[in-house]
């Protein structure tokens, strides 16, 4: 599954909600959009510093990681910050509509993005591939209900 841009992946997200879905993976609908939010949002408001601590090894993540990103099978299995973790009980209605607010408040942002934890600073366009390719890894879990 891949997304031209984080609308795309809201109009997915809303697509699931109407359809249904079965899950493939360990979140549901409403789990993946509390845990695009909490990752996406740090890009306006700041990451916490202790996030900056590995910044030296950013040129690597840049070189290696990031084009196993951009492929459609990107990696499975890496572990996230607790604080990234969705809790159990939410509702996915409610996530949904919050995530959609996220990509919003994202695109009307007029500052410059924090940089990346992993990759650093990077263009606007930069920073939403990323988040793009995240929605669209996580997104894929899901499979709709025809």
């Amino acid at each position: 599954m891949q997304f031209d841009n984080l609308d795309d992946a809201v109009q997915e997200a809303q697509s699931l909600l109407r359809s249904g879905y079965t899950p493939c993976g360990n979140w549901s609908l409403g789990q993946i959009c509390r845990h695009l939010t909490l990752v996406q949002d740090p890009s306006v408001d700041g990451y916490p510093a202790w996030m900056s601590l590995f910044a030296f090894l950013r040129p690597a993540m840049r070189r290696f990681l990031l084009p196993r990103l951009r492929r459609p099978d990107s990696p499975r299995g890496i572990r996230t910050s607790s604080m990234f973790v969705p809790p159990d009980d939410v509702n996915d209605a409610e996530e949904v509509e919050s995530f959609a607010g996220s990509v919003e408040r994202f695109h009307s942002y007029q500052g410059e993005y924090a940089p990346h934890p992993a990759f650093g600073r990077m263009s606007r366009a930069g920073i939403e591939e990323i988040h793009t390719l995240h929605a669209a890894h996580h997104l894929r879990f899901l499979t709709p209900n025809e």
